[in-house]
C-alpha cells in the first residue's frame, strides 16, 4: 500500500487539505505535489508527530492546503514514497451524501426493493410482507418465565437494522433523528422531491421526509395499545439474580424490538427468512426513543402532513407519561435471534425527550424538566443509541438564541466541540478521536457521530478549526488511515466490498451482490473482538488497525442504519457548506 495516505477521493481547493506518511524519520521530510503534467505545484516539509499508539506506526502530517489550484491526477512524493494519482476539485464527494440515504431504501422491510430505483443487481422481492405478530411468550436464555400479551401489532415496513433482519426502536430512534435533523439543520433544497431513486418521488413532499417517514411510521406502530397492562421487570436486576415480573399500566410504551426467534443464517435475503417473527417486550429506553422521534415528526410534518403531524404528536405525548409512568423498565429478557440493546441509565433519553417535546411544544413541563435533568448542565459527550444526551442539547440548540436553555446548550456544545478538536493533536492521523481505552465496536460511528457535534459548532461560532475537523474525520473514513482502506462501499481505491450483510454477501453466495455505494463499515473495533475473524487479530494489532472486509466478521465489518445515518448527515452538511446544496444558517 502506499506509504502516503489520503482521502481516496481527493480534496477540495478551498478546504483543508492534508495527507499522512508513515515513517520513522525524527526530522521533516521533504514533500512535492506534483501536477499531472510533471509540474511542482507545491512543497513543503512534513511536520513530525511521531510514533501514534492508536495507528501502530511512527506518522508525519503533509499539509498542503495553501495550494488552491484544481485539476487531476495528482501526486503527493515524499522522499522514495508517493501517493496515488487524486483529484483537487469542488466535486470530489460526488454522489456520496445521496447514496449514503439510498442505504435506507436498501433496507427497507415490507416492501420489494424495485431494479427501476437499485438497478437490477440490488433488486430484491420484498421481507416479512404484512408482518402481523404477538409477543414473545415463554423461557428465555435466563429462564425468565414472559407471559406473551393479548395483542398483536401490525408492525409492516420500517428499516431492518443491520446485517440482519432485526427491526429496533432504539436504533432507528436514534438513526430517525439523525436524518430528520438533517432535513430540520441543514435547511437545504438537495433533497426536494425528485431528487432521490424511491417509490414517494414525485408526490409533492422532500425525499428525506419521504424516507424518514417510512422508519417513523413503524416506531409509531410499535407503541403498546391504549387500556393495557403487563408483566414487566421494574427497576434495574444486578448481574444474574431472578428477574421479577410486575403487573403494570403499558399504555404507550413502546416495544424494544420485532426479530426472528432464532438467528438466521448467512446470507438469507428476508424474503426467505421462515423463522417466527416476534414482538419482545416494551422498556423505558424505547419509550422515550419514540416520545423523541414522534415529537419531532409533529414538529417538522406540520404544515406538509398535518394529520400526520397530529398523530405524531399524540402518539409523543402518550410515550412520554407511559415513561414517566414506569421509568425503571429496562431490556432485561435473554433472547436469541435479535440484538439486546440493553441499557440501564435512561436519564439520557428522559432528556432527549423533553428537549424535542420542548422544541415542539414550548410547555413548561418540558422546560422543568430539561433544567431539572443532570444532563443540562453535563458534556454530552457524542451521541449514539445507549447515550442520547448530545440529541438532548442539539434539540435545544435550535430553541431561540437568547432563551436560557439555548444558551446553555450551545455553551455546552462548544465546550465538547472544542474537546473533540483538541484531539487531533494527540492523534497521528490528525482525527477528532483519541481513545486511550482503544477503539469500540462502530468506531466509525462515533467519529461521523463527533463529527456533527463540530460541524454544529462550525455553524454556531463561524470558527474554521471545527469545520477542519469535520474534514478530517471524513478523509480518515475515506482512506486517509494506517490501513490504506476506505470504510464505505463504491468510494475509494481501496473501498469495504465484504460488509456482514445478510444479503450483501457474494464471498458466500456468487449470485447475491456486493454492497451498493455510500454503505459504512462499522470498522476497526480493538475493544469487543467477538467474532471469529476479531479472535484472530485480539492483542495483534493497533486500535485503527483491528479491522477486516471479511462477511464473518460482525464486530468489525457489520453495517447499519445508525452508522450510514451520520455518515448521511456529515456529507450533506459538506455539500451545503460548500455551496453544493445551501448556505450557512445564521
Amino acid at each position: 500500500m502506499p506509504g502516503i495516505r489520503l482521502n481516496q477521493l481527493g480534496v477540495t481547493p478551498t478546504g483543508q487539505k492534508r495527507a499522512m506518511l508513515a515513517s520513522d524519520s525524527t526530522t521533516p521530510i521533504e514533500w512535492q505535489l506534483i501536477a499531472a503534467d510533471g509540474s511542482v505545484a507545491a512543497s513543503g516539509q512534513t511536520t513530525v508527530h511521531g510514533p501514534d499508539p492508536l495507528a501502530g506506526e511512527p506518522v508525519h502530517i503533509i499539509d498542503f492546503t495553501r495550494f488552491t489550484g484544481t485539476g487531476k491526477a495528482y501526486v503527493l512524493k515524499a522522499g522514495a514514497l508517493e501517493s496515488r494519482p487524486f483529484a483537487i476539485a469542488p466535486d470530489v464527494r460526488g454522489n456520496l451524501a445521496e447514496d449514503a440515504l439510498a442505504f435506507f431504501y436498501h433496507q427497507r422491510a415490507g416492501v420489494p426493493i424495485e431494479a427501476r430505483y437499485v438497478g437490477t443487481k440490488w433488486a430484491r422481492p420484498a421481507g416479512h410482507t404484512k408482518e402481523v405478530v404477538h409477543c414473545f411468550k415463554g423461557r428465555d436464555l435466563r429462564g425468565t418465565d414472559w407471559p406473551g400479551c393479548g395483542y398483536t401489532l401490525d408492525v409492516t415496513g420500517g428499516w431492518y437494522d443491520a446485517g440482519d433482519q432485526g427491526k429496533y426502536v432504539v436504533n432507528g430512534g436514534i438513526s430517525l433523528w439523525t436524518l430528520l435533523d438533517a432535513y430540520e439543520h441543514l435547511k437545504s433544497p438537495a433533497f426536494a422531491d425528485g431528487r432521490l431513486k424511491i417509490p414517494e418521488a414525485g408526490n409533492g413532499v422532500n425525499d428525506l421526509l419521504d424516507e424518514a417517514r417510512y422508519e417513523m411510521a413503524f416506531l409509531l406502530s410499535m407503541q403498546v395499545p391504549a387500556g393495557t397492562r403487563a408483566r414487566l421487570p421494574v427497576g434495574p436486576f444486578a448481574g444474574d439474580a431472578k428477574i421479577v415480573l410486575s403487573d403494570v399500566d403499558a399504555s404507550g410504551m413502546a416495544h424494544l424490538k420485532v426479530g426472528d426467534r432464532n438467528w438466521t443464517g448467512l446470507p438469507t435475503r428476508p424474503a426467505d427468512d421462515r423463522e417466527e417473527r416476534l414482538l419482545y417486550p416494551p422498556t423505558t429506553s424505547a419509550t422515550l426513543n419514540l416520545a423523541a422521534t414522534a415529537a419531532q415528526c409533529a414538529r417538522l410534518w406540520k404544515g406538509v402532513d398535518d394529520a400526520f403531524a397530529a398523530r405524531c404528536l399524540a402518539a409523543a405525548r402518550s410515550a412520554w407519561a407511559a415513561a414517566r409512568r414506569n421509568p425503571q423498565i429496562y431490556a432485561v429478557g435473554d433472547f436469541t435471534g435479535s440484538g439486546g440493546y440493553g441499557d440501564s441509565d435512561v436519564s439520557d433519553e428522559f432528556y432527549w425527550a423533553a428537549a424535542e417535546l420542548l422544541l415542539t411544544t414550548g410547555e413548561p413541563e418540558f422546560r422543568d424538566f430539561v433544567r431539572a435533568s443532570p444532563h443540562f448542565t453535563a458534556d454530552p459527550g457524542e451521541p449514539g443509541w445507549p447515550r442520547t444526551a448530545a440529541l438532548g442539547t442539539l434539540a435545544l440548540v435550535k430553541l431561540p438564541e437568547t432563551a436560557p436553555e439555548a444558551v446553555q446548550a450551545r455553551k455546552m456544545l462548544v465546550q465538547v466541540a472544542d474537546r473533540f478538536a483538541a484531539e487531533r493533536e494527540q492523534t497521528g492521523y490528525h482525527i477528532p478521536y483519541a481513545s486511550a481505552g482503544g477503539y469500540p465496536w462502530g468506531s466509525t460511528s462515533t467519529l461521523t457521530n463527533r463529527a456533527i457535534m463540530l460541524a454544529y459548532a462550525y455553524d454556531i461560532t463561524g470558527k474554521t478549526r471545527y469545520r477542519g475537523a469535520v474534514v478530517d474525520a471524513l478523509d480518515y473514513l475515506l482512506g486517509r488511515n494506517p490501513l490504506d482502506q476506505s470504510y464505505v462501499s463504491g468510494f475509494g481505491a481501496r473501498s469495504m466490498a465484504h460488509p456482514h450483510h445478510r444479503f450483501w454477501a457474494p464471498s458466500l453466495d456468487p449470485k447475491l451482490p456486493g454492497p451498493p455505494p455510500g454503505v459504512i463499515s462499522g470498522g476497526p473495533n480493538s475493544t469487543a473482538m467477538s467474532d471469529p475473524v476479531a479472535e484472530k487479530l485480539k492483542g495483534n494489532c493497533a486500535p485503527m488497525r483491528c479491522w477486516s472486509d471479511d462477511v464473518r466478521a460482525y464486530a468489525l465489518n457489520e453495517v447499519a442504519i445508525n452508522w450510514n445515518a451520520p455518515l448521511f448527515w456529515v456529507a450533506a452538511w459538506l455539500d451545503a457548506r460548500e455551496g453544493q446544496g445551501g448556505n450557512r444558517p445564521k
